[in-house]
C-alpha cells in the first residue's frame, strides 16, 4: 500500500513541477511579446499606427508593407499622407516608447507611447 502512496505523491510533484514550468514559460513569453515594436502606438496629437510583423497601418490609415525588424521599423510615407515620398523610421526604445523620425533631416523624434487598438 505504500507504494501506491508514493505514486500518488510523485504524481502530485510531478503536476506541481509542470505547472511551475508551464507559468514560468507563461510569463517569459509574454516579456518576449512586449519586447518587441509590434503592437498599436499613439502619438501625443491623437495620431494612431499599427504594426504587426511586415505590416503597418499608417496614421492615414494606409495598410502597407513596411521594413521590419523585432526593434525597428521603416516604412515610405504613401501619397494623400502628410510627408508622402518620406521615409518613417521608428526605433524601440522601450516596452512602451517608441521614437519616431520622418525624412534624413535629422531633427528630434516624436516620442510615441503604446496604446490600445482604436475602436470603430
Amino acid at each position: 500500500m505504500s507504494g501506491a502512496g508514493f505514486d500518488a505523491k510523485g504524481v502530485r510533484l510531478m503536476q506541481l513541477r509542470n505547472l511551475v514550468v508551464m507559468s514560468v514559460m507563461c510569463l517569459m513569453a509574454e516579456r518576449a511579446a512586449a519586447d518587441t515594436i509590434d503592437g498599436h502606438w499613439c502619438a501625443a496629437d491623437g495620431r494612431y499606427l499599427s504594426i504587426q510583423g511586415p505590416q503597418i497601418v499608417t496614421p492615414g490609415g494606409a495598410k502597407m508593407d513596411g521594413d521590419y525588424t523585432r526593434h525597428g521599423f521603416s516604412y515610405v510615407v504613401p501619397a494623400r499622407e502628410p510627408g508622402a515620398g518620406e521615409t518613417v523610421s521608428m526605433t524601440l526604445v522601450n516596452e512602451q516608447t517608441v521614437h519616431v523620425a520622418l525624412g534624413a533631416a535629422g531633427g528630434a523624434p516624436q516620442v510615441w507611447r503604446r496604446c490600445a487598438p482604436p475602436t470603430s
